[in-house]
């Protein structure tokens, strides 16, 4: 089993087995066979509110975590977390996102959740 986190933009490599988006949005100016994305489970997403809170720069990154942990723990959310871990014992899983410093976003709190 093994978990990466890379930009949705980086072309597709070999070693990627299933590409799983984990953004609410389509990435601007990406076309959907470019991709390559196999899942896009928007549950998994931040929750409106808390993504636009951590972009206002209200909260640190260690903070936002803990609320996304929380949010991924209850409902919809936890369903698909656990989809998401059912995925990663088949294989591979690469968690794509729009966003520009990955490393510190919400697809790196799923990376470490699911033992990257």
């Amino acid at each position: 089993m093994s978990v990466c986190v890379r930009r949705v933009y980086d072309p597709p490599e070999p070693r990627d087995e299933v590409r799983v988006l984990v953004d609410r949005l389509w990435p601007r100016g990406l076309a959907k066979d470019a991709a390559r994305v196999d899942e896009w489970p928007k549950a998994l997403t931040p929750s409106t509110e808390l993504r636009r809170w951590f972009h206002a720069g209200e909260g640190s990154y260690e903070e936002f975590a803990e609320r996304y942990e929380a949010e991924l723990a209850a409902g919809e959310a936890a369903e698909a977390l656990e989809g998401l871990r059912e995925l990663t014992r088949r294989g591979g899983v690469t968690l794509l996102t729009a966003s520009k410093t990955p490393e510190r976003s919400h697809a790196s709190v799923l990376a470490r959740l699911l033992g990257a």
